[in-house]
């Protein structure tokens, strides 16, 4: 058996289920629980009992309605052929109404009105299942803060699909569901407005994303690195110094001149990836509504030189 464990040496235990927390007298958790090797390789190999409550039904029902008039409308669009939807579905597509039907509530289906309807149930299943992370939190003793990270991505949401089209006083500029069709749109949209990269939120948008990959990097490679000293028990080495992270401790100060600590370098993280939706979101809410024209603009702020 290893003497330690860690992303390549991991011993899989299986052992009673972990219930959780105790409960008040007289309640009881529903479920029973078991093991998955697979998932077990990755992670801890137990899955369940879980715990959806009227909140997590009611997201998981939003979010099936969503999927399945995305899909049906996407395999329609391949006059409903199973090999041409496999192979085309990267390219296949649910856009959104013409600009000539503006904010109409309920375009006619076939020319926008199954986007809208499909952007409602997907919009009505990510806050309920926000709102179901906090009050999930709260009952156990938690923070908030995945609660408040999930909204910070689902405020970009709301700025593509919804906040920016009204502003804009037409559906049209919404972002159309699909893979492909999404990275056209965001292409196009940044030659449509002088290229985003001279979009200053955009910029601090990239920022924070490279730097959040960067400190989950070197944290996640810290942590495996000083597992086999107990750096993976991350909760009594914040509370209990010990030897693994004195020696990562030492490992970056010898290397870059400055530590983070066990704790502090998850605000660290959670600080980076949250602001990569924010600032995403506001440099493209400005985009079109403030400024037309992004190289214009660095030209006029003595940005970028004037071609």
């Amino acid at each position: 058996m290893a003497a330690y464990q860690n992303l390549f040496t991991q011993v899989q235990i299986r052992g009673p289920i972990e219930r959780g927390v105790a409960l008040p007298p007289g309640e009881e958790r529903d479920g029973r629980g078991g093991f998955s090797y697979l998932l077990g390789l990755v992670g801890n190999a137990q899955v369940g009992p879980i715990y959806l409550g009227f909140l997590g039904v009611a997201s998981a029902i939003c979010f099936f309605f969503a999927f399945e008039i995305v899909g049906l409308n996407m395999w329609a669009s391949v006059g409903w052929d199973p090999v041409q939807f496999v192979r085309e579905l990267p390219w296949l597509s649910l856009q959104p109404p013409a600009p000539e039907y503006g904010l109409s509530i309920l375009p006619p289906l076939a020319h926008g009105g199954w986007w809208l309807i499909a952007g409602f149930f997907m919009t009505s299943s990510v806050i309920l299942w926000c709102i179901r992370t906090y009050t999930r939190a709260k009952a156990l003793g938690l923070g908030t803060h995945t609660t408040w990270a999930f909204a910070a991505a689902i405020w970009l949401m709301l700025v593509l699909g919804f906040i920016r089209p009204i502003l804009m006083g037409t559906w049209s500029e919404a972002v159309p569901f699909g893979i492909f069709p999404h990275l056209d749109w965001v292409g196009a949209f940044s030659i449509r407005y002088g290229n985003l990269f001279y979009d200053p939120f955009h910029c601090l948008s990239i920022v924070f994303l490279y730097g959040s990959t960067l400190l989950f990097a070197m944290h996640g490679a810290t942590v495996l690195a000083i597992s086999r000293y107990g750096g993976d028990r991350e909760l009594e080495q914040i509370t209990d110094r010990g030897t693994a992270f004195e020696r990562g401790a030492l490992f970056w100060r010898w290397t870059m001149g400055f530590n983070a600590t066990a704790e502090s370098i998850h605000r660290w993280a959670w600080w980076f990836a949250v602001l990569t939706p924010l600032t995403g979101g506001i440099g493209i809410l400005i985009t079109g509504t403030l400024v037309d024209d992004w190289h214009g603009w660095a030209v006029a702020h003595h940005i970028a030189y004037s071609t």
